[in-house]
């Protein structure tokens, strides 16, 4: 039905009408679109060619497997904190994070600062050479994490990141079988194409050799709910039916993010870790999308189901956007890069690493983990409410700001809202929203803002989402 015809909508002034269902009695002719709350900045004029040129530009320069995210693309021009602004200076919520990396705010000041400081002075040298940037990085960076994850390896993404984790657990371990989770995505490089577990993001290539894909522990879809140990034991039952009896490893997101921002349900991982290791394998945490407080109540994912991992993969909002990636594991597991010659040209780039250590002083600085607990908890009380008032909307999970909204045609069937899903997406944007979708079938909204997202931000983007999904 259109908007015209909701008989209870959201409103900036006065006290939030979210979640309370509608009175068919008060009719309301026009609805008001939410308006983004004040922010002072003025983007720079746009000088460069027209996006109509630029498309053109690059449709015919680009490679093909490029895709946009809208119907009609939109042209970024510029960022700051939570905002994006396009061409013509038009301001945007981006909610989306440039898909999970902007972690503490687009052109945050101090990580701007700490990357043109360091420009000026080195751009580039190799860790065939001293430089201070890289091991005061290393100290800094693994001094956040427990136990005795020690030892830091940097790289460019986090499809390398998974890449070398795999090769070390395989070098340390002396076996090959790796176990992954179905509905994983851990990266689109050749190694980590096999381990990812969506066939959307799969090519006809040889790939996936000595993966075994287990039950995904999905507390909304899965036979098991939210019993983490009925999970479990199919990985129990993997080891001992498709492997030699010891694996190389296990590798899992805490919370899925490519595919639906899917939480592991609880108590899986310990269970799963001990399976694991009794197997002979090390336990692979990827913390590309959940690491650095993104979670809210714990600073890395896996905190959040109470373990430890052997190695620790991270990306994205490591760098706010930098191409800076990182493997951090236990000094005895490092050890197994040292039989032979292993070099990566950029991995600890002087720029990148003092951009990357800027991130963790404005982490611990600006309290961006309590403030993605604050924002993350608001957004989930009024997403649920929302789930009160639109039966499209299936389940609403995650934690912090790593949440996601699965659509649903029908409740009891969980037939995905595919079509519907898209449809307020574009809506969205029309109404300044930038917002993700995943899950194999593409019905699942995907929120996961910069950090820095403020109670009205997010009082703005339910108010559209509500707007959106009425007009359905």
């Amino acid at each position: 039905m259109r908007g015209k015809d909701v008989s209870t909508m959201l409103r900036r002034a006065g006290s939030s009408l979210i979640g309370k269902r509608a009175r068919s009695s008060l009719p309301i002719a026009e609805v008001a679109e939410p308006q983004l709350p004040p922010f002072d900045h003025t983007p720079a004029p746009y000088e460069g060619p027209p996006k109509e040129e630029v498309y053109a530009l690059r449709k015919k320069f680009l490679s093909p497997a490029l895709f946009h995210h809208f119907k009609d693309p939109i042209m970024i021009t510029e960022g700051k904190m939570q905002y994006l602004f396009d061409e013509r200076g038009r301001r945007y919520l981006d909610a989306f994070a440039g898909i999970v990396t902007v972690s503490v705010g687009h052109c945050h000041p101090k990580v701007v600062s700490a990357v043109q400081q360091q420009s000026a002075l080195l751009q580039h040298t190799t860790t065939i050479y001293l430089n201070n940037q890289i091991t005061e990085y290393a100290k800094e960076l693994t001094d956040r994490l427990p136990g005795n994850l020690k030892v830091a390896y940097f790289v460019n993404s986090g499809s390398e990141a998974n890449d070398m984790a795999l090769m070390m657990a395989r070098l340390y371990s002396g076996n090959y079988d790796v176990l992954a989770l179905r509905n994983c995505y851990h990266g689109m490089s050749e190694g980590t194409m096999g381990v990812t577990a969506h066939s959307t993001w799969k090519f006809n290539v040889p790939q996936g050799f000595g993966i075994r894909h287990v039950l995904n522990p999905n507390p909304y879809t899965g036979n098991f709910g939210n019993d983490g140990a009925k999970y479990a034991e199919d990985v129990r039952d993997v080891i001992s039916t498709c492997t030699p009896g010891g694996v190389a490893g296990f590798i899992a997101e805490t919370i899925q993010g490519v595919g639906g921002s899917v939480p592991l349900a609880d108590g899986y991982l310990p269970a799963v870790y001990d399976m694991v290791r009794e197997a002979g394998g090390l336990c692979i945490a990827d913390e590309v999308q959940t690491g650095f407080g993104r979670t809210g109540t714990n600073y890395w994912g896996f905190q959040n189901q109470a373990v430890v991992p052997d190695i620790v993969t991270m990306a994205k909002g490591i760098g706010n956007g930098l191409p800076l990636a990182a493997v951090v594991t236990t000094p005895e597991v490092a050890q197994v890069l040292a039989q032979r010659l292993h070099f990566n040209t950029y991995g600890g780039n002087p720029v990148c690493c003092a951009g990357g250590r800027a991130v963790l002083r404005v982490v611990d600085e600006d309290g961006i983990q309590a403030n993605a607990a604050k924002v993350g908890n608001l957004l989930l009380e009024r997403l649920h409410a929302l789930k009160e008032k639109h039966d499209v909307i299936g389940d609403v999970r995650g934690q912090g700001l790593m949440l996601g909204v699965e659509m649903v045609k029908d409740r009891a069937s969980k037939q995905p809202a595919t079509a519907e899903t898209a449809q307020v997406m574009e809506r969205l944007r029309e109404l300044g929203v930038l917002i993700g979708k995943g899950g194999l079938r593409g019905n699942v909204f995907r929120i996961k803002p910069p950090m820095c997202l403020t109670t009205a931000d997010a009082e703005f983007l339910t108010e559209a989402f509500d707007l959106a999904l009425s007009e359905l």
